[in-house]
């Protein structure tokens, strides 16, 4: 399922013209991307939480070569369903 097509469920379950709804799940995104810019957590309740984590750097290696390489640490986005949706799946 795309964008679109959540777009276009809602619009239609709604009544409301989809270029309002486009503006409204995208700033839902942008929203919740800025809030995790920010080092923020996002808790959606009986949908999941959004957080972001620091991975910790590692020596990886080269498949092709075999030589170890360094890996940087990074910040990573995560996603934990809440309870409803684990219940459902």
């Amino acid at each position: 399922m795309t964008k679109k097509d959540i777009v276009l469920k809602i619009a239609d379950e709604t009544g409301i013209k989809q270029i309002d709804v486009k503006k409204v799940v995208q700033k839902t995104f942008d929203f919740i991307v800025d809030a995790l810019v920010r080092g923020e957590k996002v808790e959606l309740r009986n949908f999941g939480v959004f957080k972001v984590k620091q991975r910790r750097g590692r020596t990886g290696r080269n498949p092709r070569t075999g030589q170890t390489v360094p890996v940087p640490p990074r910040k990573v986005a995560i996603f934990k369903p809440g309870l409803e949706m684990k219940q459902k799946i």
